[in-house]
């Protein structure tokens, strides 16, 4: 029996607005919690896996560990900098986090009323083992957009990140609910992610990833200060 792999998808680490949304909506993770989530992968041997290995194996059904999990931020806020990669790096966790690249800059920008990173941080992290990844140009609703506007968007993302950062990038992470019964969309999305060089992408879909998944559209699990220890 195969073994199936969580990616976690978490926002922002940050005390703001925690437990002022329904929990399924929550994308706030205090770092309280987030230390509490961290330190029980840590005891219970989990190894941070890239999302790379998750497609090997997607591949050949070869598990990277025996215990394996992947860690991915989305929205490229600066809390990323100052609250979750002191806890990863304190546990030698890798993560991957995704870029709106509209909201960096080498000047603070702001996101959902939020700071973004800048490039000079994404250059400190990426220096220090983090993986980026694509979250568009500006965050849109790919689903209504006509396939120029889709293409655009993920092919100057991934430009604009691997210019700045001196390496390629091979992930892609959808922005807001992800229309998995479209069917034709999906097919357009995927034939763009493939022409531009992606390798990978990962979705808001709920589950965990098996060998028989579609490496554009990894499923993950949300995180929030809602998620105890027993779940």
């Amino acid at each position: 029996m195969f073994r199936r792999i969580a990616i976690l998808m978490y926002h922002s680490i940050s005390e703001d607005n925690v437990r002022r949304a329904h929990p399924y909506y929550e994308t706030v993770t205090s770092p309280r919690v987030f230390a509490e989530h961290m330190r029980f992968l840590h005891k219970n041997k989990y190894s941070a896996i890239n999302l790379s290995d998750v497609v090997k194996y997607v591949g050949s059904g070869e598990l990277p560990a025996q215990n394996s999990v992947v860690i991915t931020f989305d929205d490229g806020f600066r809390d990323f900098y100052t609250h979750a990669f002191p806890i990863l790096r304190e546990y030698g966790f890798t993560a991957t986090v995704f870029l709106p690249t509209l909201h960096v800059d080498d000047r603070r920008r702001q996101f959902k009323d939020k700071d973004c990173l800048t490039w000079n941080e994404v250059r400190d992290l990426h220096g220090a083992g983090v993986r980026f990844g694509s979250h568009t140009v500006t965050h849109p609703q790919l689903s209504s957009m006509k396939r120029e506007e889709i293409e655009y968007q993920i092919r100057f993302s991934k430009d604009t990140i691997e210019e700045q950062i001196g390496d390629s990038i091979q992930s892609f992470s959808y922005p807001f609910a992800f229309p998995e019964q479209d069917g034709e969309f999906k097919k357009r999305l995927r034939d763009a992610l493939e022409k531009h060089g992606y390798q990978n992408g990962v979705s808001t879909i709920i589950g965990t990833v098996g060998i028989s998944d579609d490496r554009f559209f990894l499923k993950r699990l949300p995180m929030n200060s809602y998620d105890d220890l027993p779940l």
